[in-house]
């Protein structure tokens, strides 16, 4: 096979061999590793990074950035857990609702006051982050054990994890409208060439408006199944969610300079990274080695950087071969 070919392969499919192979090799090297609670705890704890991951997949696609998905969703934990008593809908409701008003002042920033994305959502980060420790108290916020609310985070359905299921869900949604949709061929023409979009007369700011609202109401969601699953909404437990959720939209071949995404491979990579961790955490428990939880920000920094490196590479020997 001819180098081109690997580099292509390696840029479209990495993730999934990647995937494959961790899966390969944690089911040779541990027991129980695909036993039904591993599996179940992995797809339950991951859904919250996979609901974030999805929406900085779409703002990623237009050349945008969301910094502000850790803290949003810090946010509607708490916000949520405040509503918990009031029954599951309107503590569903009142996340969501938190996360949409953190999307709806990004969107307006960088759409009407054509603010950098990078700033406006490093902005938005900071005051989320405030109003979640103001609303809470600067401590954790209990949630009602007997409105239903935690069946959210911490029920099943037929075996299958609620949170995992309502990821799935969305994140077909998400994956019809990116494939089937104008609005999803708007946004990777943004990514492409945002001049060039508006010259055909696409609506480049309503599309780049809904993005920034989508990620924030997702983000909203994900603290939502935080504070049910955990049984509290947790002010700072958002922190460094940013970072996961960038390195598995660029794992999942994604390009920070946007035009080119899959929604199907950013699941991938958070798959990948989330059970990296599952990994680790089974050698602690055999103990071959004893890595502490920060440890997880080490290698997820590492992890990112050594990907972006990577697809820099495949991404440039690609267009030396478009160009001969």
């Amino acid at each position: 096979m001819k180098k081109t070919s690997i580099a292509s392969v390696l840029s479209s499919q990495g993730v999934l061999i990647a995937l494959a192979a961790l899966i390969l090799f944690g089911w040779l090297r541990y027991d129980h590793f695909l036993g039904l609670f591993n599996i179940t705890s992995v797809l339950r704890y991951n859904s919250m990074f996979a609901l974030v991951s999805l929406g900085m997949c779409f703002v990623i696609m237009t050349g945008g950035i969301d910094l502000s998905v850790g803290a949003t969703a810090a946010l509607g934990s708490v916000v949520s857990a405040l509503l918990s008593p009031y029954g599951t809908m309107a503590g569903t409701l009142g996340g969501v609702g938190a996360g949409l008003c953190i999307g709806l002042i990004n969107g307006f920033v960088i759409v009407r006051l054509r603010i950098l994305p990078f700033i406006a959502t490093l902005a938005a980060m900071l005051a989320a982050n405030g109003a979640a420790l103001l609303l809470a108290g600067d401590q954790s916020v209990s949630v009602s054990y007997d409105s239903g609310f935690t069946d959210l985070g911490q029920g099943d359905f037929y075996n299958i994890p609620i949170p995992a299921l309502i990821a799935a869900i969305l994140y077909v949604v998400g994956s019809i409208v990116l494939n089937f949709t104008s609005s999803g061929r708007t946004v990777l023409a943004i990514g492409g060439n945002e001049d060039a979009s508006r010259m055909m007369g696409l609506p480049v700011n309503r599309i780049k408006f809904l993005v920034y609202v989508v990620s924030g109401g997702l983000s909203g969601l994900a603290g939502v199944i935080l504070a049910s699953q955990f049984g509290a909404g947790q002010p700072i437990e958002g922190v460094g969610w940013e970072l996961f959720a960038i390195a598995s939209v660029v794992v999942g071949g994604t390009l920070l300079t946007g035009g080119l995404g899959s929604v199907g491979a950013t699941l991938a990579g958070v798959m990948l990274l989330g059970l990296i961790f599952n990994v680790l955490n089974f050698e602690n428990g055999m103990g071959f080695i004893s890595l502490s939880a920060y440890w997880q920000s080490v290698i997820r920094g590492v992890f990112l950087l050594i990907v972006v490196i990577l697809q820099s590479q495949l991404t440039g020997r690609a267009e030396r071969v478009e160009a001969r």
